[in-house]
């Protein structure tokens, strides 16, 4: 089983105008909609269109809330969030000429939520996967993080943090399953910047040798790599016109994670996670298993070392 956790899941609101926005004036929307948002949930939509097996945890409360758990079950994702008493966030997207996020900071969670969210992580068995992506609650510890994954570790699971910077660093001694940084990530988190590939090959072995059993890298329009102990592959990004952002990396962590944990294939899950992530990117929601299915055979991989 993989279990996505969302401590902060939302409403987006999303707001389209034709026109450009007027600040101080009143503006007429030409459209509106409402939208489950969190990146815990955007990996369990992939995974569920792989058929892979999986939860979603997190904490929701309130009418938002409610929104949020109603969305979730009609896209038949299988949830078991912690009922907290304040209302989950709502965050606003404005897309007019350009583009504006108003992102809410989250609900306050009480003591005996948190303690009711973490009794859950007695249910895993060993080999699960628990895949821990999307920012904090204000109430909640910065470790919160690495509190789950000694809870994950007790029931002898694996688990995946998709975060970047200093945080992503210190969950490297843990031996997470994979971990994605960009190109511009890697480069920052060794404050430098790559000369060529092998620059940037060299760098990402680094992070095997601090912990990660197995590193993406993804390049945008250059493709991507894969970093393993034995070996490194790379794969050239499928042809596609980019038009969403939002969700294409927690597509390719979907993809991989989910291949990965029914075969264990490295290979076979890098190219699942390219087919997801591109397959996102190309269009404007998380995408389904026609489209990924439509990516794949642009998928070439080559071992480069």
């Amino acid at each position: 089983m993989i279990y996505t956790i969302t401590v902060n899941p939302s409403i987006d609101y999303i707001m389209r105008n034709r026109q450009p926005l007027e600040l101080g004036a009143v503006n007429r929307l030409d459209e509106t909609v409402f939208l489950a948002g969190g990146k815990g949930v955007n990996v369990s939509q992939i995974l569920n269109q792989l058929t892979v097996p999986n939860q979603a945890w997190g904490f929701l409360g309130g009418f938002t809330g409610e929104f949020v758990a109603s969305e979730l079950q009609r896209k038949q994702i299988n949830q078991h969030f912690t009922k907290i008493a304040a209302n989950s966030r709502i965050n606003v997207k404005l897309k007019a000429d350009v583009e504006t996020e108003l992102n809410a900071a989250g609900p306050e969670v009480t003591a005996t939520e948190i303690a009711a969210f973490k009794d859950q992580f007695k249910q895993l068995q060993p080999g699960d996967i628990v895949v821990m992506s999307g920012s904090l609650l204000p109430s909640l510890p910065t470790d919160f993080y690495h509190q789950l994954i000694k809870l994950v570790q007790a029931q002898h699971g694996e688990f995946v943090v998709d975060t970047t910077g200093q945080a992503l660093l210190d969950t490297l001694p843990e031996r997470p399953l994979v971990i994605k940084p960009n190109h511009h990530e890697l480069a920052a988190l060794f404050n430098t910047t790559f000369q060529d590939d092998a620059d940037l090959i060299t760098h990402g072995q680094q992070l095997l040798a601090k912990g990660a059993q197995h590193v993406l890298v993804s390049m945008a329009g250059a493709g991507a790599y894969l970093i393993t102990p034995d070996h490194i592959y790379h794969s050239a990004a499928p042809k596609g016109q980019v038009v969403n952002s939002v969700g294409a990396g927690d597509s390719m962590i979907a993809g991989f994670v989910g291949e990965f944990s029914q075969h264990h294939d490295p290979v076979q899950a890098f190219n699942y996670g390219l087919a997801c992530g591109s397959a996102t990117a190309f269009t404007e929601d998380i995408a389904d298993r026609d489209q990924i299915e439509a990516i794949r055979p642009q998928i070439k991989i080559t071992t480069i070392a």
